[in-house]
C-alpha cells in the first residue's frame, strides 16, 4: 500500500521558517519524481515545487523561488521542503505527491499538513 505521510506544519509568524517532511512507503521512492502541492482556503491545489527521482534537478513555482528549497533522501524514503521567509499568503495545507509538475495530479498524495503564517 502506497503511503505518503507529511509532517512539520504548524503556526509560524511572518518571516519565520518551517521544514516539512514527507515519509514514503509502499513503493520504490527513488524511482519517482516528487512534488509539493498546496491548497489555500477556498482555492484549488497549486503546485509549489518538484524534484527529479535522483534529486539532481529541482523546480519551483514563482511564489516559492528564492524562499523554498525542496530536497530528498532516497535512502530514508523522505521528501523535504524547507520554507523560509514565510508570508501570510503561504498559509495552506501542504501535500506531497508523486510525479512532476505535469503529472502530479494523477499521482499518489499524502493527507497533508497545515501551515499557518500569522502574527
Amino acid at each position: 500500500e502506497v503511503q505518503l505521510v507529511e509532517s512539520g506544519g504548524g503556526l509560524v509568524q511572518p518571516g519565520g521558517s518551517l521544514r516539512l517532511s514527507c515519509a514514503a512507503s509502499g513503493f520504490t521512492f527513488g524511482s519517482y519524481d516528487m512534488s509539493w502541492v498546496r491548497q489555500a482556503p477556498g482555492k484549488g491545489p497549486a503546485w509549489v515545487s518538484g524534484i527529479n527521482r535522483g534529486g539532481g534537478s529541482t523546480y519551483y513555482a514563482e511564489s516559492a523561488k528564492g524562499r523554498f528549497t525542496i530536497s530528498r533522501d532516497n535512502a530514508k524514503n523522505t521528501l523535504y521542503l524547507q520554507m523560509n521567509s514565510l508570508k501570510p499568503e503561504d498559509t495552506a495545507v501542504y501535500y506531497c505527491a508523486t510525479g512532476s509538475y505535469s503529472d502530479y495530479a494523477r499521482g499518489y498524495w499524502g493527507q497533508g499538513t497545515q501551515v499557518t503564517v500569522s502574527s
